[in-house]
């Protein structure tokens, strides 16, 4: 299929052949038939994209200290490599859509295959033949007399409507609207059909008169003269409510709506203006100034736009999905008139040229600009081959590589340390989103990308599957590769619970197969080193792991049960696995103790205990509290009269008999991604064991269980050692006499 996408690094945008994004639960596959190129927003993010390296820096100083802080901690390779993958990705480009149903996800009701509908959703409703939105992004047209040019205006008109729910306008309001762009228009005719008095002013001599002709009551250019105008009409009391739907650094249209309101009035900001507001004016006629949040409550919240939770109608009267719902109720009822705002339309093949009226670059003035979309047209295909990219026939390599997620893990870290090891052949990239697939096989010189996983294990030059999916796959992921005969690499964690786990045990106990987990720092050079200087202990060890982690809000996915497991079983799993490493002994016991959450943190700053079966002692204090430009990790060991530290896998010091050894990493800090990969290569072109044994990667697994078990009960958990050796072993592995609770 055809989609439309921006370079991040020059603004140039570009029309690609990508596959057609999976169908995942909880959404809905639709062949778009028109989308909207929003003239505002996607306008900003096209100048934004077209400024200079510097000029970004200058506009996004957050992002600037960022980077700062990342050369800091992990030095200035790591960091450079960061900010050149952010900006190499391209973005795909639009937010609101219309079309017809083609597939039902898993789990929704209310819709079928062959409904018109309306779509919204930056990522989702994107400008492309098909698109995959989440449930309560996509909205039923309600009549067939409603055209699906009309229909994509949706997602602007529910931004358009909830800035005229904060106003709190009411039948026979004087209402002023600041700016008659798109979503100026738009409010203009949603105030006209609640029975409102509507004034407007813009700059622009057509778009008033635009405005004029959709029915505003008065029209003006120029402040001073609507100033007067707005006291006229309101018998000298003012307006009762403003909207500035104006798009401008500028504070003049705040200063604009103070000046014409009456006493008590609402001010509401719904385009992106500037907000120093006039204290003096405010605070002497009391005004209530409001920011609008695009379509309206559920947005920007995870759970509703991506799980599907809606909000009962008796505590949300208008929540996002019901705003775009009224709007195409008013179309339905002919209470707006959107043909007149449409300026310009193009074939999704001529995507570019509408972009170089919005930005500017043809000199042609445009308000709404619609690309369409032939009807029955667009290729289906979920996976496409990429002609282009050179490379030996596949068969030639020991290690066949199919990639099964392409998230910015797999294209910032993982990928690289494949590329950078001879002897392995980048045959399938698989992502659900089409684009994303692309991309990586366009970058790594894979020679095909897909949108179904099913086309990368099945496939027959692929003998190896490399897992980056989001945690709650892998489970299912490694054990369908296993059973197809091939070797799999799985990100940590390897799986969220003890069934999962069982499960994959068995798979591979029933193949020859390598199973490798991306436990990657015992594999990063400084540890070891580390790990050698403390092979002459004889004593067990002492071993602290500080973690300084960063705060997650609780949204994020990593935190959401089922599809990260918690911090624990997603991120701490790394740091166990290590002391296991460093110990050189098995887990016997776990505690994990965590603060109170405070409404702030979820479950992530911790301090747990490990007790290994040959007596050393290790501890993990995993913290989400701190400052994130501090270092990261530190790692202390003490034993046998020896100690080491090892500094944010930068600098090692390891210290014994008085005599003190440093070692360094100016410019790069290694996290042992390519050590792992180049030791599973080896393993598989040379036929022997994995580079980490299946019962260490148990072991790992099991402790970490234990761990969540532990914060959850308040007391220490036993890990059996026997239990690790069974699961552990290449025996067939059955559910008798586990307990395959979580």
């Amino acid at each position: 299929m055809k989609q439309v996408f921006q370079d991040a690094r020059t603004a140039a945008v570009a029309v690609e052949e990508v596959p057609v994004p999976k169908l995942l639960a909880g959404c809905i596959l639709v062949r778009t038939a028109a989308s909207l190129v929003s003239s505002g927003t996607e306008r900003a993010a096209s100048e934004f994209a077209a400024k200079s390296i510097f000029q970004k820096a200058r506009s996004r100083p957050d992002l600037v200290r960022e980077v700062l802080g990342k050369i800091n901690r992990d030095g200035i390779t790591a960091a450079f490599s960061a900010v050149r993958t952010r900006l190499d990705h391209p973005s795909a480009l639009g937010y609101s859509s219309a079309g017809t149903v083609v597939a039902v996800g898993e789990s929704v009701t209310g819709f079928g295959v062959g409904d018109r509908v309306a779509c919204a959703g930056a990522g989702h409703a994107v400008h492309a033949e098909f698109a995959c939105v989440p449930r309560l992004l996509v909205a039923r047209i309600p009549s067939e007399s409603v055209r699906f040019d009309e229909a994509a205006f949706t997602t602007l008109g529910a931004v358009a409507l909830h800035g005229v729910r904060n106003a709190d306008a009411k039948l026979g309001d004087v209402v002023a609207v600041i700016g008659l762009g798109l979503l100026g228009q738009l409010t203009v005719q949603i105030l006209k059909a609640a029975g409102c008095t509507v004034l407007g002013m813009d700059i622009s001599l057509d778009r008033t008169e635009l405005a004029s002709r959709s029915g505003a009551d008065g029209v003006s250019t120029s402040a001073s003269a609507f100033r007067d105008m707005c006291m006229q009409v309101s018998s000298g009391h003012g307006v009762d409510a403003a909207l500035i739907t104006a798009q401008t650094l500028s504070n003049d249209p705040v200063n604009l709506a103070a000046a014409i309101a009456r006493n008590r009035a609402r001010v509401v900001a719904v385009g992106a203006v500037g907000t120093d507001i006039p204290r003096r004016e405010f605070y002497e006629k009391e005004l209530d100034f409001r920011v609008s949040r695009s379509y309206g409550p559920g947005r920007y919240d995870s759970a509703y736009e991506q799980k599907g939770i809606d909000y009962p109608i008796g505590y949300v009267r208008w929540s996002e999905n019901r705003n775009m719902e009224a709007f195409l109720k008013l179309l339905a009822d002919r209470k707006l008139d959107l043909q007149p705002l449409i300026t310009h339309r193009f074939p999704i093949a001529q995507a570019r040229s509408g972009y170089e009226l919005i930005t500017g670059a043809s000199r042609e003035p445009s308000l709404a600009v619609m690309i369409e979309y032939s009807e029955g047209a667009g290729n289906e295909d979920r996976c496409i081959d990429l002609p282009r990219v050179k490379h030996s026939t596949a068969g030639n390599s020991s290690v066949r590589i199919g990639l099964v997620g392409a998230g910015s893990f797999a294209l910032g870290a993982l990928l690289p340390a494949i590329r950078h090891a001879a002897g392995s052949e980048l045959i399938i990239a698989v992502a659900a989103n089409g684009s994303r697939a692309r991309y990586a096989a366009q970058k790594f010189g894979f020679h095909s990308c897909t949108t179904d996983e099913q086309e990368a294990i099945q496939h027959p030059d692929v003998n190896t599957i490399v897992i980056a999916t989001r945690h709650h796959l892998h489970a299912p992921q490694v054990t369908a590769a296993l059973s197809a005969g091939k070797h799999v690499f799985c990100e940590k964690p390897l799986c969220l619970n003890q069934s999962e786990l069982i499960e994959i045990a068995d798979a591979y106990s029933r193949r020859d197969r390598l199973l490798m987990v991306g436990f990657n720092r015992r594999f990063a050079p400084l540890a070891m080193r580390m790990k050698a200087f403390l092979r002459d202990v004889r004593e067990p060890l002492v071993l602290h792991y500080r973690v300084n982690a960063g705060f997650l809000p609780a949204d994020h996915w990593l935190n959401d049960p089922q599809q990260g497991g918690g911090r624990i079983v997603g991120e701490v799993c790394h740091f166990v696995d290590l002391l296991s490493f460093l110990a050189g002994s098995a887990l016997v016991e776990v505690e994990a103790r965590a603060l109170a959450n405070s409404r702030q943190y979820s479950n992530d700053n911790l301090v747990c205990s490990l007790r290994f079966l040959n007596g050393s002692l290790g501890t993990i204090t995993y913290v989400a509290n701190g400052d994130k430009s501090f270092s990261k990790e530190r790692i202390e060991v003490f034993g046998g009269g020896a100690v080491a530290v090892l500094e944010d896998f930068r600098r090692l010091e390891l210290v014994r008999g008085g005599k003190k050894h440093v070692f360094r990493s100016l410019w790069r800090q290694d996290k042992g991604h390519r050590g792992e990969w180049n030791a599973f290569l080896a393993a598989i072109t040379n036929g022997s064991e994995s580079p980490i044994p299946f019962s260490e990667i148990v072991a790992t697994m099991q402790g970490t269980f234990a761990l969540e078990q532990s914060r959850c009960l308040g007391r220490p958990v036993a890990v059996d050692p026997l239990l690790v050796d069974r699961i552990g072993s290449r025996d067939p592995v059955t559910t008798d006499g586990f307990d395959q609770a979580s």
